[in-house]
C-alpha cells in the first residue's frame, strides 16, 4: 500500500499493528538491540520530544511512546529531511513501538506525524562516531547472519524479475484492450510487488508512480501506476476512471518502464540483518493498514491475493532470519513459527481455485478473524530485529 511518502533510503521500516482495526496494537515490550539504553521519543499531538538529539553510531533502538490522542509517525530522514532512512508507523494511542536501525555517523532529522499526515514535527539529529567497538559476533553467528541477508537479496531479486515479466504481460494485454485477461492477471501480477514493498517503497521516486492510491493523489498530479488501472478495469458504476486508448498505451509503456527500473535498481542492493526483521514487520503492518481494512484494492477487491504476498515476504524474511533467532531466543522462534501458521490458515479459508475469494464477499466476523491472527503475530514479530541486532 502506498501512502504519498517522500522518498526513502535502503533501511526498511518497522512499523505499527492494526491501529486501523480496532484489534490491539500495543506496546513493544522486547528490549533495546544489544542491551544499549533506547532513545525514548514521546509523542503528542503538539510535540515530539527526544531524550537526546545525538547518538553514537551503530545500532540504535528508539523507543516512541504515543501520549497524544492521535495515531503517530515517527521517522529517521537523512540530512536533507526527504530520504528515509527509517520509520514506524501506525503508533496507536497510549501504545509504545521500538524502531531498530543501524546508523553511520553524520547530520539526520526526526519527525513525528501526529494524524500520520503532513511534514510533522521535525528536528536536527546527530549521530557521532561510535565511542567503543561494536561487540564482536562469533563466526558462527556471521555466517548466519551472512547468508540470511544473501538469501534475501536473491529473494528481491527473483521477485522483481517475476514482476516484471509480468506487469509487460498485463501492459500488452491493457494496451490491446483485453480487460478480461488483464482483471485476471492483476492480482497475481501484483504478489512480486506486494512480496518484496518496503524495498519497493525504498525508492521514492519509483513507488507513487507504481502503487499510488487515488485517495492520496495531489491535486493536480497525475496518477499512474497499478492502481490507476485497477480503477479502469473495475470502474464505479459511473464510469468514471476509464482510459482511452492513448491513455492505456502510454501508462501501459510508464508502468513498464518504471518496473524495468525497479528490476535494475535491486541487482546491486545488499542488506543488514536489521532490514530483514525491519521488512518483516513492515509487510506484516502492510496487511494491517490496508489489507484487513480493504483500502488497498478498493475496485477489484483482490486485497487477500495482496494479504498473502505480504505475509509470504515477511515469513521470507523471518525464515533466512530463523537460525539465529533460534539460537538467541528459541521461544521466540517457536512462537513466530505457529502465528505464521495461524495466519495462514486463516488465508486458507477464504481460496478459490488458485486465487481467493474477493475482499467484499468476506462476512465482518471473518475480516475479524483475519485481523485477529495478524494481531498475534504482529507482537511478537516486533521483537525480530531486537533479537538479531543484539
Amino acid at each position: 500500500m502506498t501512502r504519498l511518502r517522500t522518498p526513502v533510503a535502503l533501511v526498511l521500516p518497522l512499523a505499527g499493528v492494526l491501529a486501523a482495526t480496532g484489534c490491539g496494537g500495543g506496546g513493544d515490550a522486547s528490549p533495546a538491540a544489544g542491551g544499549a539504553t533506547p532513545i525514548e521519543v514521546t509523542s503528542t499531538d503538539t510535540a515530539c520530544t527526544l531524550s537526546t538529539t545525538s547518538t553514537p553510531g551503530g545500532t540504535v533502538t528508539f523507543r516512541i511512546a504515543n501520549r497524544g490522542a492521535r495515531t503517530t509517525e515517527f521517522y529517521l530522514y537523512g540530512a536533507d529531511g526527504k530520504r528515509i532512512v527509517a520509520e514506524v508507523e501506525n503508533v496507536g494511542a497510549g501504545a509504545a513501538r521500538n524502531l531498530v536501525v543501524k546508523v553511520s555517523p553524520g547530520a539526520y532529522v526526526t519527525a513525528c506525524k501526529p494524524g500520520m499526515a503532513g511534514d510533522g514535527i521535525r528536528a536536527a539529529f546527530t549521530v557521532t562516531e561510535a565511542a567503543t567497538t561494536a561487540p564482536t559476533v562469533d563466526a558462527a553467528t556471521a555466517a548466519l547472519l551472512r547468508d540470511a541477508t544473501d538469501t534475501y537479496a536473491r529473494f528481491v531479486r527473483d521477485e522483481a524479475a517475476q514482476l516484471l515479466s509480468a506487469t509487460e504481460r498485463f501492459a500488452a494485454l491493457v494496451t490491446a484492450g483485453d480487460d478480461a485477461a488483464a482483471r485476471s492477471l492483476y492480482p497475481v501480477a501484483r504478489t512480486h510487488w506486494e512480496r518484496i514493498e518496503p524495498v519497493a517503497e525504498s525508492f521514492g521516486d519509483l513507488d507513487p508512480r507504481l502503487d499510488l492510491r487515488e485517495a492520496d493523489l495531489e491535486d493536480g498530479a497525475a496518477w499512474t501506476g497499478w492502481h490507476r488501472f485497477e480503477k479502469a478495469l473495475w470502474p464505479p458504476a459511473s464510469g468514471a476512471g476509464t482510459l482511452e486508448v492513448t491513455e492505456r498505451t502510454a501508462l501501459a509503456a510508464q508502468l513498464v518502464a518504471d518496473t524495468r527500473d525497479l528490476a535494475g535498481r535491486v541487482q546491486t542492493l545488499t542488506y543488514d540483518p536489521t532490514q530483514l526483521g525491519n521488512g518483516a514487520k513492515e509487510l506484516l503492518d502492510e496487511v494491517a493498514t490496508g489489507k484487513v481494512t480493504g483500502e488497498e484494492e478498493a475496485w477489484s477487491h483482490t486485497d487477500l491475493w495482496d494479504f498473502q504476498a505480504n505475509v509470504d515476504g515477511a515469513r521470507t524474511a523471518f525464515v533466512a532470519l530463523r537460525p539465529v533467532v533460534a539460537a538467541r531466543d528459541a521461544a521466540l522462534a517457536t512462537t513466530l513459527d505457529a502465528r505464521f501458521a495461524a495466519v495462514q490458515a486463516g488465508l486458507d479459508r477464504h481460496r478459490a481455485g488458485d486465487g481467493f475469494v474477493t475482499y467484499d464477499t468476506l462476512t465482518a466476523g471473518e475480516v475479524q478473524a483475519l485481523a485477529d491472527a495478524v494481531d498475534a503475530l504482529g507482537e511478537p514479530l516486533s521483537q525480530l530485529t531486537s533479537v538479531v541486532a543484539a
